[in-house]
């Protein structure tokens, strides 16, 4: 039995301590044991400053022995050196591969170039496009490196004129379907227009066969093709998206993640939402429907439900369809808002007067379009004008594009409003919507910008009032980068260097949040194609010849309002004589001409040497010309590119008689 020890009468317990203190113990020890074994540092055996000080000054070497006695012991050595082969000339030698041109081009990017007068447009989709100069991600000094194209969400209608209508109402229908696809695109959709051919199939036949009236098939129709497509959106195409680009609904539909089978409140069947499993599904409930096994009896309840809110399809399923009811970005131009709402157009609608009427709706629909366009923007509109003193010739493109955003627009009914949006503010020609020039750019979202964006060379002419830019004049007088500067000067100040501008221009140009409030154009282009398309509604094309409005004829309901004014001078820039402007006019139509011929040039020409030592002199300049010039023209391949894959199908541009590209009307140009 073990024995218990005491202390004082109390038990005594003994345990070890925690390892970690049995090590400093065994620690302590050693250090105790080697200070008692070879005693502690002395100051005699640390050398003193002066000790330290004389060794260096005088170090002492040890002595060499005497070799006096075995010098003629050492071999002596040959009087002549062996010859070394002779080095290789460096300019023989092999340059490394690392530094030079790889022997094959790589891939290049499908539809990644365009043509202009000015060189080929190329350009590199990268996600690394935030960088200072293109070619350092490119490896190719003439190709622009940009974001990659946003994913545009397909949405859906379907159409199919009557059998032996009117060709002159199909066109004017497809003059609609034209105005929807527009409207869309600009929101960053890819509007499809479906026919009876992408419905067919076995549950075509079968609703063939149970002999409903015309709407009601079609109804019907409708919803297969798009249940062939894979679901998503389908709109019908009197309804428009009608709100500013960030409306919570259109952002949610630019998603294209849709939960549940869904509809909005108020639009009846103007739009609904889903995937592919959840349309399948409702379309096999529908035909199922008991209701549809004996349509004839039945003609009179399927009437009934086919007027109902949501429309037949959705009342004829047996679980309830979901109802959005916070979507005030989406407007429907059906039959009984028309009816209620816009008097003019209803009148027109009759038999008689039906491609009137149509055009008319068209119209008002444009206007609506148009004025959710200034109510978007209520600050108005600015041209970014910097180092206005001799860039007015740079701005007449600018400012004409200003001028028809301005103007109040054609409409049937000018003091309408949108049918998601009663309340607006009509455009008033006596109170002119904001519009002016400005010195540098400015970042609101309340206010539309646009810009020239000149080449070096084209701006070094302008400023510098010469027509001769050569090396000496750039490194003697020229600043560098003085576009890019003066245009952010306000905004970033003057601290910032040319590099930090670059990338801050680009986030303007591309970024999808900010594109949609500005618009960038080279200066060196005559004409603008694709406006209707980035802002999703035809520009005016006419005005008033007096300062009231009026009507293009005496048979007319249409109402046109007069063109607004230039904007003013900048405050503290003089407005320029009419003969300096003509001055620089000469000076642009050269420099025009001038680059024109310098891409044409050989490597070696003068013409082609001068525009490039202005390009590096400017790099930053340079840089952001080449994007903004890349970035439109990307823009307008990617609209053209999907215009021809959709030209055979209702509401194209050639389908609604309109010239390819569209139009635009100018007092200047036309």
């Amino acid at each position: 039995m073990p024995v218990q020890r005491t202390l004082f009468g109390q038990p005594l317990a003994l345990r070890l301590p925690p390892r970690r203190f049995q090590l400093l113990v065994v620690f302590v020890i050693l250090f105790i044991a080697t200070i008692y074994a070879f005693g502690a540092p002395s100051a005699d055996r640390i050398p003193t400053y002066e000790q330290v000080k004389d060794a260096v000054k005088d170090p002492h070497l040890p002595d060499l022995p005497d070799l006096s006695d075995i010098k003629d012991h050492i071999p002596k050595l040959p009087t002549e050196l062996p010859q070394l082969p002779k080095l290789p000339n460096i300019g023989d030698l092999p340059v490394p591969d690392i530094f030079s041109p790889p022997a094959h081009k790589p891939p290049e990017q499908a539809n990644s170039t365009a043509s202009s007068s000015y060189g080929a447009i190329k350009w590199l989709t990268d996600f690394k496009w935030h960088t200072f100069f293109s070619k350092e991600v490119a490896l190719d000094e003439s190709r622009v490196v940009l974001p990659p194209l946003a994913n545009r969400p397909p949405i859906y209608t379907y159409y199919e004129p009557k059998s032996k209508q009117d060709k002159k109402v199909t066109e004017a229908e497809n003059r609609l379907i034209l105005a929807w696809r527009r409207a869309w695109w600009a929101q960053g959709f890819k509007p499809i227009v479906l026919n009876h051919k992408d419905a067919m199939g076995p549950q075509y036949e079968m609703v063939q066969r149970m002999k409903l009236e015309p709407s009601m098939e079609l109804e019907l129709f409708r919803w297969l093709a798009w249940a062939k497509q894979g679901g998503g959106i389908l709109a019908n195409w009197l309804t428009l998206p009608m709100a500013q680009f960030d409306n919570p609904m259109i952002s949610f539909l630019r998603r294209n993640e849709f939960p549940k089978l869904s509809r909005v409140e108020s639009l009846q069947n103007g739009i609904f939402f889903g995937d592919s499993a959840a349309v399948d599904e409702a379309i096999q409930q529908a035909i199922n429907n008991k209701l549809l096994q004996d349509v004839p009896a039945n003609k009179d309840k399927i009437a009934k439900l086919a007027v109902q809110d949501g429309g037949m399809v959705v009342n004829l399923l047996s679980a309830d369809v979901a109802v959005d009811k916070k979507a005030n970005g989406l407007a429907y131009y059906n039959q009984d808002v028309v009816n209620n709402k816009y008097k003019t157009v209803r009148d027109k609608l009759s038999n008689t007067t039906q491609v009137e009427g149509l055009e008319l709706l068209a119209d008002l629909i444009n206007s609506h379009l148009h004025l959710t366009f200034q109510e978007t923007h209520p600050d108005g509109i600015a041209i970014v004008k910097p180092l206005p003193e001799h860039t007015t010739a740079l701005t007449y493109t600018a400012i004409e594009i200003g001028r028809n955003l301005t103007q109040c627009p054609s409409s049937p009914m000018p003091q309408s409003c949108p049918p998601n949006r009663q309340k607006c503010k009509p455009c008033d020609p006596n109170k002119p919507f904001p519009f002016k020039l400005v010195p540098g750019f400015k970042n609101a979202t309340k206010q539309y910008s646009i810009g020239s964006v000149p080449h070096p060379y084209t701006l070094a002419s302008l400023h510098y009032t010469r027509e001769d830019i050569d090396a000496k004049f750039l490194t003697d007088e020229a600043e560098r980068d003085l576009w890019l500067t003066a245009l952010t000067k306000e905004l970033l100040g003057p601290g910032h260097s040319a590099l930090y501008r670059v990338l801050f221009f680009k986030e303007e140009v591309a970024s999808l949040r900010k594109a949609s409030h500005s618009l960038w154009l080279t200066a060196e282009r005559t004409t603008q194609a694709d406006l209707e398309w980035i802002f999703g509604f035809n520009l005016p094309q006419s005005a008033s010849p007096n300062k009231e409005p009026s009507s293009p004829s005496k048979d007319s309901e249409l109402i046109i309002f007069p063109r607004p004014a230039e904007p003013k001078a900048i405050e503290g820039v003089g407005e320029q004589e009419e003969r300096w402007i003509r001055k620089e006019e000469e000076r642009l139509k050269k420099a025009r001409e001038v680059l024109s011929q310098s891409h044409k040039a050989k490597k070696d020409d003068p013409v082609r040497g001068k525009v490039k030592e202005v390009e590096d002199w400017s790099l930053a300049d340079t840089e952001a010309w080449r994007f903004a010039r890349a970035f439109s023209a990307r823009r307008r391949n990617e609209r053209k590119d999907w215009e021809d894959q959709e030209e055979k199908f209702s509401g194209s541009e050639r389908k609604a008689g309109v010239k390819a590209g569209g139009g635009r009307w100018s007092d200047r140009f036309r």
